[in-house]
């Protein structure tokens, strides 16, 4: 399924040392590339706490208007397996799962391999079923630099469909060498 009136909307959320120090960012000049060349809608939130993380999902889900038009959702952030790190605190899958509890219908959470992402699939079922999302996708191999060039690739192709087999096909299509190396893997 084409976009036609390309829709695609993008919410980043970005786990950093320091909010306050603006030079930290890692993904932030991949998304005002997205913007230029695309002119893919991106909304980007930084972290550096627990705290600030479930704030940001909070304000996302309940106070954000615009929150309905987000089809991906793209977190930056530390962990492996079934969990995420927000300086040196431990966050699961499950644990995000119930914070998003029903509110991710149509929507897909794409995670960085900043964040290794190697579920079974019992456990991506059960946060597919918790929240409601289309999908959950990630990298099972490390390397932040070649994860950020398929992830522009990933991102850019949300402007043309909202089908994720359709977007993995189109992505693996044009970047077998670079999914496999990184072990991109999508659960749907």
């Amino acid at each position: 399924m084409y976009l036609a009136d390309n829709s695609a909307k993008v919410f980043c959320l970005e786990c950093v040392n320091e909010v306050l120090d603006s030079t930290e960012s890692a993904v932030f000049p991949l998304l005002e590339h997205l913007v230029r060349k695309h002119a893919l809608v991106n909304v980007y939130k930084a972290v550096d706490s627990i705290d600030d993380f479930e704030q940001a999902i909070n304000i996302l889900l309940y106070e954000d208007r615009n929150f309905k038009d987000y089809n991906l959702l793209y977190f930056v952030c530390e962990g492996e397996n079934n969990e995420i790190r927000i300086n040196y605190y431990s966050y699961s899958l499950e644990e995000i799962a119930e914070l998003f509890e029903g509110k991710l219908k149509g929507k897909t959470l794409h995670f960085a391999n900043t964040k290794i992402l190697n579920l079974d699939e019992d456990n991506a079922q059960y946060f597919l079923d918790v929240t409601g999302a289309k999908a959950i996708s990630g990298y099972k191999q490390s390397g932040l630099m070649n994860s950020f060039v398929l992830d522009h690739h990933f991102l850019a192709l949300h402007l043309h469909t909202n089908n994720p087999v359709e977007l993995v096909e189109e992505l693996f299509d044009k970047h077998y060498d670079l999914c496999t190396i990184l072990g991109f893997h999508l659960y749907y």
